[in-house]
């Protein structure tokens, strides 16, 4: 029982946190670990059981969801899976502690890129720059879409510093498009993890239910939000702090 209600604790607030910004795997990873779910395993299933609150924050942000670059739904998407394939392959292949290192710099680059994001885009578009042309707007949403399928702690603000710095304004929409293509990474992630049988069923069962409520109340209580300064002010701190964590890990 102590399992169970510490399993849907975790998924609540996970799915909570993802609506909004993203890390939400910081939770229910350590969870997954704590009641016995080996750490590589744990990792996959944790991609399983946010997929719930993903595609349920995105259907709350329907409204606000639009492509606001010089790349459509279709082809953010289709980006998104072939990023997350190849991240999910590189899992399943190498060893995770490699990677590991290297996630403490990734998130420190996402908070500081997200965060400064603003003043990067004033400086470009006074510099005569405009916002970032298809190809390299497809560039790094694989990049980015590499690193989510590997390990999906983060991913939400490395989306949203990619979002920002391809000239992303609207932080609403953002976290729609951040929240869709979450879930497409996860559901190719997902595929390929079930396909090597990482996943643990029955503690995802549990965690994926409450994780689908969080996302959902997380979502519609997020887009009342609207001073969008003060959520990007929220979405920074989360990021700091979940950099912090990672370096101290």
């Amino acid at each position: 029982m102590l399992d169970i209600i510490v399993l849907a604790v975790a998924g609540l607030a996970a799915g909570l946190l993802n609506a909004v910004a993203g890390g939400g795997t910081f939770l229910s990873l350590p969870a997954l670990i704590w009641v016995g779910v080996p750490p590589v395993s744990a990792n996959a299933t944790a991609t399983l059981t946010a997929l719930p609150g993903y595609l349920s924050s995105a259907w709350a942000f329907r409204d606000d969801m639009r492509a606001q670059g010089s790349v459509g739904l279709r082809g953010i998407t289709l980006a998104g899976m072939a990023g997350s394939l190849i991240g999910a392959l590189l899992l399943i292949v190498t060893p995770a502690e490699v990677f590991m290192g290297v996630v403490p710099w990734l998130l420190l680059a996402a908070t500081v890129l997200f965060a400064g994001a603003p003043r990067i885009l004033r400086a470009a578009r006074v510099a005569g720059l405009g916002d970032a042309g298809p190809l390299a707007t497809v560039t790094a949403l694989v990049a980015v879409s590499i690193y989510g399928g590997y390990f999906n702690g983060g991913l939400g603000i490395m989306l949203l510093a990619t979002f920002s710095l391809l000239g992303y304004a609207d932080l609403h929409g953002m976290n729609g498009l951040k929240n869709l293509l979450s879930a497409v990474l996860s559901i190719v992630s997902v595929v390929t993890f079930i396909t090597a049988g990482l996943i643990a069923w029955e503690q995802a069962a549990v965690m994926a239910l409450a994780s689908l409520v969080g996302g959902y109340v997380g979502a519609r209580q997020s887009r009342k939000i609207v001073n969008t300064d003060l959520l990007r002010l929220f979405l920074t701190g989360v990021g700091a702090v979940m950099t912090l964590v990672f370096f101290i890990a």
